[in-house]
């Protein structure tokens, strides 16, 4: 059932793109709103299985339709690569802050109020937020002049290949720990269900911090480099958590794992930018291959295994970084490869000093030379 969102939410991300190609971003943001209000009903409502399976689902299609809708317009309203990663990293923000009180907003109503009351104050939540999209959006039907790529040309792109990549990978890291952790710290320490949930309070709440460092931290020092430094802290913080014995010694890794993943995830969503349905797709896929592979590679290797492998992953994915760092596009607003159907992605990366200096030597000739 956990793992049931992320898949579908997956395959959702792939069609919602073209439709907002077709219809603009603001109905598709509504829509999901709507299904994310039904889906947090039903779980107030549902005790079966399959009631609940349903309602985790539809969560899944009203979280791409919202996700990619709002990135998408984030990324449209921001076409400047400075202003659109600051822009996305306080959107991504917020999904760590939803993340962050989720756990024990959900846990303290549940003890004292009801199983229901924490699902009935998120949908008057969802109401109140559809309420003001009505006032402040007013959504339209707003048809793309230039249509869009295909999914198949976009998973052609080498580039597009590589950002998604790493934040598949990124977030691969914290994925196979959600359900592994908590076993390996009932066998090691003993350790009591409240302390096997807030092993993941320090990595929520980097994760936050990291977010709104680096999105316009990365447009200076490099969205590639802090991409692929974010990558390499990441597998070391994997290669020290199977050392720990105490709860304390979790903070710092498990602190670094999520800090490295908002450096990931802010650096590589505003280089997606419209497309960032792929984004998306390498975001839940990793949290829907990482518990799978939790489980078999923790019976077949053990959890010190699990750890090193998914740690070698991300050193022998890093170097691939570099090639982020002069993609095709080089000018703000430049289109990724100017003859292909890529006509809406922007790959941008700050011009180093020395590019900057040739540039404004070359204008000064051109001035001289320039006779009235």
């Amino acid at each position: 059932m956990f793992a049931s969102k992320p898949i579908v939410q997956a395959i959702t991300n792939p069609f919602v793109g073209p439709l907002t190609n077709k219809i603009g971003y603001s109905w598709p943001l509504f829509f999901g709103l709507i299904l994310l209000f039904f889906s947090t009903m039903i779980f107030a409502i549902g005790s079966s299985y399959p009631t609940l399976f349903i309602a985790r689902s539809m969560q899944g299609i009203g979280s791409a339709f919202t996700s990619v809708a709002g990135m998408g317009m984030l990324a449209e309203k921001y076409p400047d690569d400075r202003e659109r990663g600051n822009s996305m990293a306080i959107a991504l923000g917020g999904l760590a802050l939803g993340v962050l009180i989720g756990p024990p907003f959900g846990g303290l109503m549940y003890e004292f109020v009801g199983k229901s009351s924490p699902f009935v104050v998120l949908a008057l939540l969802a109401l109140l937020d559809g309420c003001l999209q009505l006032l402040v959006l007013q959504p339209q039907v707003v048809k793309e002049e230039q249509e869009g790529a295909s999914l198949m040309t976009l998973i052609k792109d080498p580039y597009i290949l590589v950002a998604a990549g790493a934040i598949t990978f990124a977030n691969l890291g914290i994925a196979v720990l959600e359900p592994s952790l908590p076993l390996f710290m009932m066998d090691t320490m003993k350790s009591s269900n409240w302390e096997q949930g807030a092993a993941f309070l320090p990595a929520s709440i980097s994760y936050l911090i990291g977010t709104n460092i680096f999105g316009p931290l990365g447009h200076r020092m490099g969205r590639w480099l802090a991409s692929m430094l974010g990558l390499i802290i990441i597998g070391f913080a994997l290669l020290y958590i199977p050392m720990i014995s105490s709860l304390n010694q979790l903070i710092i890794p498990n602190g670094m794992i999520g800090f490295a993943i908002g450096m990931v995830d802010s650096s590589m969503m505003p280089m997606l930018g419209s497309v960032y349905a792929i984004g998306d797709v390498a975001f839940c896929l990793g949290f829907a291959i990482g518990p799978a592979l939790s489980g078999t590679l923790v019976r077949w290797l053990g959890f010190s295994g699990l750890c090193s492998i998914t740690a070698l992953v991300c050193f022998l994915f890093a170097p691939f970084m570099y090639i982020l760092k002069k993609p095709p596009g080089r000018l703000e607003n430049q289109t990724l490869l100017k003859e292909s159907a890529v006509k809406y992605v922007n790959y941008t990366n700050e011009e180093s000093p020395d590019e900057d200096l040739d540039l404004k030597r070359n204008i000064a000739k051109v001035n001289q030379n320039w006779v009235p």
